[in-house]
């Protein structure tokens, strides 16, 4: 095994880590010093810090990556081609596709056989499928052709479907642990209806890590449906790699078939209009390189319809609520799901989500990044997303300070084009006007329903510490009150007659012990409960969260001479007068 296996070291001087005798002395009195040092700190119960070893170039560490699903797995013959040769698909049509390259295993091998040399094993089945796929491979770089080592079928005794992929490669899981976790747990939030494990297997048992996302619902979006591209999307090398794969096609058929948003009328309006080399009933393989041009020029300027949204497949509001609620476990969240909208003849729909509080939240903004429903990690500063969260919402316009409060805010971009920047394809650029501004509106949106709860949350609040303080004084005032009127009722008969009737009438029932302190008490408790609901209708009435309400009244009506029609639901039947 090529990179993996101990060997003697003949020849000690040729070796990076290498030192002469000096060389080793003068370390091991450093050393010394340190100790002294440490041991001098401890005795004058100091915390002391012990200086992490350097690792040299030759000590690199190796992982055997393992990844199994339950997914729909690979034929058995297009195995080697799948894994082991780049670009060997075809992109004829337009679809919304999870990933950002089309190379994710791709990759992985080869990675492997730039660090390690070592091929990777593939084990896979169809659904139904009596056997086993297994394939040992690796890739020829210079050939792009996968070099397969085996390939053979197993049984299948457990009915299992999917596939499963080791792969050895070099890295560093002390430096990358917090961004493989942090990976793990975005895909749980933006998949709840999926369920992943995770297992590190470290050389002590101690220091194993194993987590595990569970599902949270089996409500799935369905599969995005493979679209036909617009006019105003395509270049001049994609016009002729359509007209290469359907050269039998005339003109006219090839404008209706091959693009959305042009019929047949409209497609003969473009053809008069491209001129008059052209006809409906020429083939397309005759065009020659200047036609082509013209075919394009037009696309870039002529007007389409804009291409709808049925090819999207967003996560929805429910399953991005679910997943924040699960793995955050915030205080409040309020979530979005803008309209369609296009930029470049690509269709796209913003989800947004923004929470408050729960747990793995740091104070402030705390910004999660999606496209096609996959996390974006790095380059987070130029994003459109990090921008607009930071730099065009007003958040003390809605009651949240984005500085002190746990601010979770999650956005994901569904599209049939995500358009990146940069080779690593983890941002998404700032100078798209469309998008920006959708990300804008749906943020907003759930900062306007944030902002109703906080305020209809101060304001059970407010109305609890307003009663409790009034609750407070009623034992006093009511033996007050009581006090006066019963040194009143003691009086003589003569000196009550003062009084007006109804006050009169008061102080014999405190004579006669019908009102009580007890009675004045519960009295006083039920005018603060009217006079404190009456205090928050109208404090909500100003906020916006209630409309005014109005006296109406409603005439009696004769239903035998009224002409209705009559509405039936499972709950109630409406009528309608006409």
């Amino acid at each position: 095994m090529i990179g993996l296996v101990d060997h003697e070291r003949v020849d000690a001087e040729l070796y990076d880590d290498y030192e002469n005798e000096k060389a080793r002395e003068k370390r091991l009195a450093k050393e010394a010093r340190e100790q002294e040092r440490q041991a001098k700190a401890i005795a004058a119960g100091k915390k002391v810090t012990v200086p992490k070893a350097g690792k040299g170039r030759g000590d690199t560490v190796f992982y055997k990556v393992s990844c199994k699903d339950n997914g729909k797995g690979m034929p058995h013959d297009d195995i080697p081609n799948m894994l082991g040769r780049v670009l060997s698909g075809t992109k004829y049509g337009l679809k919304q596709t999870r990933g950002k390259f089309g190379l994710g295993a791709k990759m992985a091998l080869i990675w492997s056989k730039m660090s390690t040399g070592l091929p990777i094993e593939i084990s896979s089945a169809m659904k139904g499928q009596k056997f086993i796929s297994f394939c040992r491979l690796d890739i020829d770089i210079h050939k792009n052709i996968p070099n397969v080592h085996v390939l053979e079928k197993k049984p299948n005794t457990t009915g299992w479907h999917g596939a499963e992929i080791h792969v050895t490669i070099e890295g560093n899981w002390t430096t990358y642990r917090s961004k493989v976790i942090s990976y793990m747990r975005q895909m749980a939030v933006i998949t709840p209806y999926a369920q992943f494990l995770f297992r590190y297997r470290a050389g002590t048992p101690e220091k194993n890590v194993s987590v595990q996302f569970v599902r949270r619902t089996d409500v799935m979006p369905p599969a995005p449906p493979e679209t036909k591209y617009h006019p105003s999307a395509v270049d001049l090398l994609l016009i002729k790699r359509l007209i290469a794969e359907k050269s039998k096609q005339t003109l006219i058929q090839y404008l209706q078939q091959d693009f959305v948003s042009i019929n047949k009328s409209y497609a003969e309006r473009l053809i008069g209009e491209m001129g008059p080399d052209f006809t409906p009933k020429m083939l397309v393989k005759d065009l020659t390189d200047q036609q082509l041009v013209r075919i394009h020029q037009l696309f870039r300027q002529a007007k389409f319809d804009d291409p709808d949204g049925d090819c999207l497949s967003p996560a929805g509001e429910y399953n991005l609520r679910l997943g924040i609620t699960k793995e955050l476990h915030p205080d409040m969240v309020a979530t979005c799901q803008g309209n369609v909208q296009v930029f470049e003849g690509h269709p796209f729909i913003v989800e947004a989500a923004v929470s408050l509080g729960g747990k793995s939240v740091k104070p402030g903004l705390n910004i999660f990044r999606f496209a096609n429903r996959i996390p974006l990690l790095f380059e987070q500063g130029g994003d459109v997303i990090t921008r607009t969260a930071t730099k065009r919402i007003s958040w003390s316009a809605y009651k949240i300070s984005h500085l002190q409060d746990k601010v979770g805010v999650f956005v994901s971009i569904v599209s049939t084009k995500i358009p990146f920047k940069g080779t690593g394809k983890e941002y998404i650029g700032d100078d798209i006007t469309e998008i920006a501004s959708g990300v804008k509106s749906a943020i907003q949106q759930c900062c306007i329903q944030l902002k109703a709860k906080l305020v209809r949350q101060k304001a059970a609040r407010d109305k609890l510490e307003r009663k409790k303080n009034l609750s407070r004084y009623i034992p006093d005032v009511s033996r007050a009150i009581y006090g006066v009127l019963a040194s009143i009722a003691n009086e003589r008969e003569a000196k009550r007659q003062k009084y007006e009737p109804d006050s009169r009438e008061i102080l014999h029932k405190v004579a006669d012990k019908e009102v009580t302190e007890v009675t004045l008490s519960r009295k006083l408790t039920q005018y603060v409960d009217q006079v404190d609901a009456e205090l928050a209708l109208d404090y909500a009435t100003q906020s916006g969260l209630v409309k005014a309400r109005e006296p109406i009244s409603l005439a009696g009506v004769d239903w035998t001479q009224a002409n209705y029609l009559e509405l039936h639901s499972p709950v109630c039947v409406m009528k309608l007068l006409s």
